[in-house]
């Protein structure tokens, strides 16, 4: 008969095992990459694949409910959860694991990229290298695509896969501004003609550090001295000197005088929405069409981009080092970059963003499916989008913008 302390020493050795097996069965990249595809889609059959993401947006999360679990359910017999957690706190999750050598957690993909991606790879808390086994990536995508290639300047080495393209723009109400300036310096004008009419969100809120970005690379010799190099406070200063003397120059003509800047993108939405402001701004091209629809912004809602360009990146899946279903994340992942995946997000009335796909690769068919996508009114031409482009520079500036923002127009 067995005794009580040797059951409790059987099921603890028998739990230490079946974790050991959960963990080597594919906690190991390398082993997986080994295998041929086939066989990885037979590990991934019945499990469930946990995606970790920002979940502010419900026009995406509507997308990853809706659309995507249902398809893995039925092409793959996968269940895939959505799990909520801004990005930040994600990173903050695995780095403790990882001081904890928690080798088996709970998350299998995350979705990031600049900041947050040099940081998860700086601290070794994602799994590796594994784009090369993705047969959508290999034959939908473009490798030598610098938007691919790098992710804020840092180096993406196939440690993270490409699943959407944003370009940054402005949007103004066409009722209120016949002509919308062209560059910073008709934005300076515009401003002093119109006070009260304008602002952008603080420097630590991603649109507000963008906006910032921009203005950066405009008061820079050429934007590429800013993006085209790695990040050096004391190259940068004659640019960031100019940019601080603009900002202060319409800091008493930009809506309540200055006194108060939205302290995110949402807040900055609600002001434009009710009329206080004339315009708004945001890191997604085609982002107001779900608004105008949803009466948030007024039918009369346009977009424009500024010289020297519209600053566009690409936003990125991973696998975390201690993922417990590897092969079903790039299972998943593999389908989430496939045509139809992409063709339906950028659907407007679905979640409307552009894709990172290589247009070139598609076929005949294929390309009419994504040329017929109409996008709406407020979305600017493909072509002007594409001649506008600019990269985003090194992650570095990000944290400088922010508190040099704070030094020179909140504590002056």
């Amino acid at each position: 008969m067995w005794k009580k302390f040797d059951l409790i020493l059987l099921f603890s050795c028998f739990a230490l095992l079946t974790g050991c097996n959960q963990s080597g069965s594919s906690a190991d990249l390398q082993e997986l990459k080994e295998r041929d595809w086939a066989s990885i889609v037979e590990e991934a059959n019945g499990s469930e694949v946990r995606l970790y993401m920002w979940g502010g947006d419900e026009g995406i999360n509507e997308y990853i409910d809706e659309w995507l679990q249902p398809r893995l359910q039925e092409e793959y017999n996968m269940t895939l959860k959505r799990v909520p957690m801004n990005t930040e706190e994600i990173l903050q999750k695995l780095q403790t694991e990882k001081q904890a050598d928690k080798q088996t957690g709970t998350i299998d993909i995350i979705w990031l990229n600049g900041e947050n991606f040099k940081n998860a790879k700086d601290h070794e808390l994602l799994a590796g290298s594994f784009t090369d086994q993705l047969s959508n990536f290999n034959k939908y995508y473009d490798k030598e695509d610098p938007a691919i290639t790098t992710d804020f300047g840092t180096e993406v080495e196939g440690m993270e896969a490409p699943w959407g393209k944003v370009q940054f723009v402005f949007h103004y109400d066409r009722a209120k501004i016949d002509h919308p300036p062209q560059s910073f310096e008709e934005l300076q004008q515009w401003i002093e003609n119109n006070p009260q009419e304008f602002t952008y969100p603080a420097a630590n809120d991603f649109t507000g550090n963008a906006f910032l970005r921009h203005l950066l690379y405009a008061e820079a010799e050429k934007p590429s001295t800013i993006y085209g190099q790695p990040f050096d406070q004391g190259q940068t200063s004659e640019a960031g000197d100019a940019m601080w003397t603009y900002l202060q120059s319409i800091k008493a003509d930009l809506w309540r005088s200055g006194e108060h800047y939205p302290n995110r993108l949402e807040e900055l939405d609600q002001l434009y929405g009710e009329g206080e402001v004339s315009m708004t701004m945001g890191y997604n091209e085609a982002r107001a069409e779900s608004l105008i629809e949803e009466g948030v912004f007024p039918e009369t809602t346009e977009s424009f981009v500024m010289k020297p360009g519209s600053i566009g990146n690409t936003h990125f899946l991973s696998i975390p080092y201690n993922s417990p279903n590897k092969a079903g994340a790039l299972v998943a992942i593999n389908d989430m970059l496939s045509p139809k995946a992409q063709l339906e997000k950028l659907k407007p009335d679905v979640w409307g963003e552009s894709s990172p796909i290589n247009f070139d690769a598609l076929s005949k068919a294929q390309k009419e499916q994504f040329e017929s996508v109409d996008r709406g009114n407020s979305v600017l031409d493909q072509q002007e989008l594409e001649k506008s482009f600019l990269p985003e520079a090194e992650a570095e500036y990000v944290d400088w913008i922010e508190e040099e923002w704070m030094n020179e127009l909140v504590q002056n």
